[in-house]
């Protein structure tokens, strides 16, 4: 039995979505004559009550188109010090906007509008322009820690009241809202930009999306094309993530009960020092001096199951869709015999 915690990105297509994709309709995407990529990104507009959305290759592609639409040279990215634009994306809010972070502390990777407010640039030309906050929710390196809407909306304020733009990393969006009891109109109604990511926990094989208004999705339009982002017959791969949006929303709570019961086990163990609250899907625990975490792993992987190190002493699993009630109970027993 080979069990895959390393990320919820493992999923595979499962026979219904391979169905979704071999029957799509599809045509030159560059034409604007995909009629399955135009319905995809016409259902993510209308989930978040936008106006338009944009198809993408990946969460990375469509943070860098947004973080590209809102700043220049010499603009600044308000972000949280654990953030994926800034730890994964290659350098791509300088390589691809040409603009400056100014990094935040904060609770499990979440800020505060109090954060935000203190962290702007003054008005000095020794300084970058404070343009963009981005959040990320839910925020992988703090666990799949979510953010509670009031937050977002005091955010929201502090920006307005500063003139800068509001982005979010919503590569797991979906497990918030399941998790929450949120709304994805609100936070189409509170964020210029949103990335979603389909390609994780809502399990197709490929794909994002930046969904915003109507002038800033067609000038992403033209970025994603400079950036080598545009399709031909995208269909087939845009119907698995249209059938996903369909079909794959509420299961989330699944994984996240999955999660949550290892926690409990960890919590229990007395190689395991931590762990940290468990909202959604992802689980990160730290260890005691009992293992390091290439050891651990080891151990692991000797019983058939695969996990990420995250951290000094920090181990993360990801629970997902391929990871069956099954694979849960093996685990958990795996866990307990360590």
């Amino acid at each position: 039995m080979d069990i895959d915690l390393r990320s919820d990105t493992l999923t595979r297509p499962t026979p219904a979505m391979h169905e979704a994709m071999m029957s799509a309709k599809v045509g030159d995407d560059m034409f604007g004559e995909d009629p399955t990529v135009a319905a995809l990104e016409e259902k993510a507009a209308r989930m978040f009550g936008r106006d338009a959305a944009l198809y993408c290759a990946s969460g990375t592609m469509t943070n860098q188109i947004g973080i590209r639409l809102h700043c220049q040279i010499q603009d600044e990215v308000i972000c949280h010090k654990y953030s994926h634009i800034y730890l994964y994306e290659s350098g791509g809010i300088m390589a691809n906007a040409g603009a400056s972070v100014r990094l935040l502390e904060g609770d499990r990777g979440l800020i505060t509008a109090k954060d935000v407010e203190a962290a702007i640039q003054p008005d000095d030309i020794h300084s970058p322009v404070s343009r963009l906050v981005s959040l990320e929710n839910t925020m992988n390196k703090g666990g799949g820690s979510c953010y509670d809407m009031d937050e977002i909306w005091a955010i929201r304020e502090t920006c307005h009241e500063h003139g800068l733009a509001l982005h979010l990393d919503g590569a797991r969006l979906f497990n918030a809202l399941v998790a929450k009891g949120q709304n994805a109109k609100e936070y189409g109604e509170v964020f210029d930009t949103i990335s979603i990511c389909l390609s994780k926990g809502l399990g197709a094989p490929v794909g994002s999306l930046l969904i915003g208004g109507h002038d800033d999705i067609k000038r992403a339009r033209r970025i994603r094309k400079v950036m080598g982002g545009a399709w031909r017959q995208a269909g087939y791969i845009a119907a698995a993530g249209l059938y996903a949006l369909e079909h794959h929303i509420e299961r989330l709570v699944e994984d996240h009960n999955k999660a949550k019961e290892m926690a409990k086990v960890l919590r229990g163990l007395n190689y395991v020092e931590e762990v940290l609250p468990c909202e959604t899907n992802i689980l990160i625990f730290k260890l005691t001096d009992k293992y390091t975490n290439s050891t651990f792993l080891n151990k692991l992987a000797e019983n058939g199951i695969l996990a990420f190190g995250f951290g000094p002493q920090l181990i993360r699993f990801v629970t997902h869709y391929d990871f069956t009630d099954d694979h849960l109970t093996k685990t958990i027993e795996v866990l307990k015999k360590l």
